[in-house]
């Protein structure tokens, strides 16, 4: 478990001062100056060796990806995004840095960006982010009026931009692609890979796109050392993380834990155990709406990190757990996410298009019971045909939860199916 002077993220709940004089008293914005004069290769070469992987869900290594930035300017800017569009269901971890911890963020930006030679970044921010924008906005303001960023930023020599771009309230514009032709004026869809943005990103110019976490953390392990973080979690997924836990637990929250710590401790620590007790657990979606569902009896030994998910047949994502006890629909919460799925496709590639509507259609007949046994497999055929078939990851992440639906839940879909056909429908749950 984690100790309080191991935490990066000190004032989560707002607590204290918010302001850059509260930041500074907590250690933020400590010897800056002294960090950037390090040099770029020694930044890049510290995040690699920290092991963090992104914290917006697909786990990529931070120090790698700001590696493939160019090593000397070709004549274009470059630039770094900052992706505060959070939207994926029951996820809101990076909402409590922008709102309570906003200087980690613009201190990071500060450091990332110099590593990677930008001297202007961009902070995306969800349409639906209102508080948070005014707070981030009014802290932007304040490290602007004392010579924190801006021209000669900290004092030292590096001119640094910071800007705040209000989305629209767009799920697709989460992707990074989308989120780039969206912060360029266009409608949020994603652009064909490659040329990767560390190529041609923003306006064309060489870009990377991070998490807000994964940027906010970023001050921390380069003052306490690369080793520090790594020392947390298992091999290949370091460090501390924010996860949260929404659904039937008794303590709902957000908070910063230790990678690799197992399921049940995580939900019995920090969530004050599952209502009713865990035997009235019945499954967990373990980081976000997109990531397949995993039954209670797959769990008993379930260790919370990027590779147990992926070796399990489900995923870490975001780290912000959904807990459902025995009294959810399984097969209608996962309807629901299918819904989701089918309102935010931008529609640029058919099968994500057609998929995410076809897929939706069968889903409200299995929730009803009024299809056939043989559409369980039609819909998995189905899922089987977007997944991995357009252009950005909306129609993995809309096939996921069927698949693990379908995986461990299709005994109750059948059974379903059966009773409305003996007319024993009034008998179950889903009336």
């Amino acid at each position: 478990m984690l100790k309080d002077e191991d935490r990066i993220f000190t004032n989560l709940y707002g607590m204290h001062d918010r302001t850059l004089a509260g930041a500074k008293a907590r250690g933020h914005w400590d010897g800056t100056a002294g960090i950037l004069a390090k040099g770029r290769d020694w930044i890049v070469d510290e995040m690699k060796a920290s092991g963090l992987r992104g914290r917006g869900g697909a786990g990529f290594p931070t120090g790698l990806k700001w590696s493939f930035m160019p090593k000397e300017s070709d004549g274009r800017p470059a630039y770094l995004v900052i992706n505060a569009d959070e939207s994926e269901p029951a996820t809101c971890k990076d909402r409590e840095i922008m709102r309570h911890d906003p200087h980690t963020l613009i201190e990071g930006a500060l450091i990332a960006s110099f590593a990677m030679g930008a001297h202007t970044s961009y902070i995306y921010i969800r349409g639906e982010y209102i508080r948070e924008k005014e707070a981030l906005q009014a802290a932007i303001d304040e490290a602007y009026d004392a010579g924190m960023i801006g021209k000669n930023a900290c004092g030292s020599g590096w001119d640094f931009d910071l800007y705040l771009h209000h989305g629209a309230g767009a799920y697709i514009c989460g992707e990074e692609t989308s989120l780039l032709e969206s912060l360029e004026g266009k409608k949020g869809m994603p652009r064909m890979k490659p040329p990767f943005p560390a190529g041609a990103g923003l306006y064309g110019c060489p870009t990377t796109v991070n998490n807000v976490e994964s940027i906010a953390v970023v001050p921390t392990i380069l003052r306490r050392g690369a080793t520090w973080f790594s020392g947390f979690g298992r091999k290949n997924n370091a460090g501390t993380k924010l996860m949260g836990l929404t659904g039937h637990v008794n303590t709902p929250c957000v908070f910063e834990e230790e990678m690799s710590l197992s399921v049940r401790e995580i939900i019995e620590k920090h969530g004050g155990g599952i209502r009713g007790g865990w035997d009235n657990l019945k499954a967990i979606i373990p980081g976000g709406a997109s990531c397949p569902v995993l039954p209670r009896d797959a769990l008993e030994d379930a260790i919370f990190d990027f590779d147990w998910m992926r070796e399990n047949k489900s995923s870490f994502g975001t780290g912000c757990m959904i807990v459902m006890d025995n009294s959810v629909d399984v097969v209608k919460a996962v309807w629901r996410l299918s819904k989701f799925f089918k309102h935010e496709s931008c529609g640029q590639c058919t099968p994500c298009r057609e998929g995410t509507g076809w897929m939706m259609r069968v889903m409200d007949r299995l929730v009803t019971g009024e299809a056939e046994v043989e559409e369980i497999d039609m819909l998995l055929d189905v899922t089987k045909q977007v997944e991995g078939h357009t252009i950005c990851a909306l129609g993995d992440a809309a096939a996921w939860p069927i698949q693990g639906l379908i995986r461990h839940f299709r005994e109750e879909i059948e059974d379903r199916i059966k009773a409305k056909k003996t007319g024993r429908m009034g008998a179950m749950a889903a009336e």
